[in-house]
């Protein structure tokens, strides 16, 4: 849809050449780069951390979006801004005190999202809405690549963009998991404004039309 935007997710790229990954994204569409950290506690695997974004930082000039798949983000928000995030989005079901944090992350200087897992209702973070500026809805449950999307996550992009009008917020929102491409169209149709894909932009079956 027109607006769209694409952000490619690291995770499914080749780690020994991220150089010719990150080149991809930006020739093929991509408007952000997807980073996702997994620390093997909040989620099994274990990917990298701010020594490779440092490393890629100089690469692009395309924003950063550091989705931090860990326990306690609270301890590593600092390093990561530090080593080139332009987004920091943690997850509502890591950590306790969400407000300092994302209050944090704002005093940082940089952009602040909040995801949340399939299991986890809208009505989770409903007070802290008018506080970020990225909603990640986990379309999957996280920690693996190439799984398929989950039908009901639709359900929440409709019920963000609803309260997003009806309070007059301007939080983007944006879907990670299962987006390819037969059913982008359909996610962003839902009100998605960001599209994360792994697997099917890499494999080049998602040729992107937003």
């Amino acid at each position: 849809m027109k607006g769209t935007l694409l952000a490619p997710s690291l995770l499914s790229a080749d780690f020994s050449d991220l150089k010719s990954a990150v080149k991809k994204i930006e020739d093929d569409g991509g408007s952000i780069v997807h980073i996702d950290v997994m620390d093997g506690q909040f989620v099994p695997q274990i990917t990298y951390g701010q020594p490779v974004i440092k490393s890629i930082r100089k690469l692009t000039k395309l924003p950063f979006d550091v989705h931090l798949m860990v326990e306690k983000p609270e301890l590593m928000v600092d390093s990561f801004a530090e080593s080139g995030a332009d987004w920091i989005t943690f997850h509502y079901e890591s950590t306790v005190h969400i407000d300092r944090l994302i209050n944090h992350i704002h005093d940082l200087g940089k952009k602040c999202g909040i995801s949340i897992v399939p299991s986890t209702p809208v009505t989770a973070i409903s007070e802290i809405l008018h506080l970020v500026d990225l909603v990640l809805v986990m379309s999957v449950n996280p920690g693996f690549g190439g799984q398929s999307f989950i039908p009901y996550s639709l359900k929440k992009i409709e019920e963000l963009k609803k309260i997003r009008e009806e309070k007059q917020l301007d939080f983007k929102i944006s879907v990670d998991g299962g987006v390819n491409e037969k059913n982008w169209p359909d996610v962003a149709s839902a009100g998605a404004d960001i599209l994360v894909s792994g697997s099917a932009f890499f494999s080049g079956k998602l040729k992107w039309e937003g």
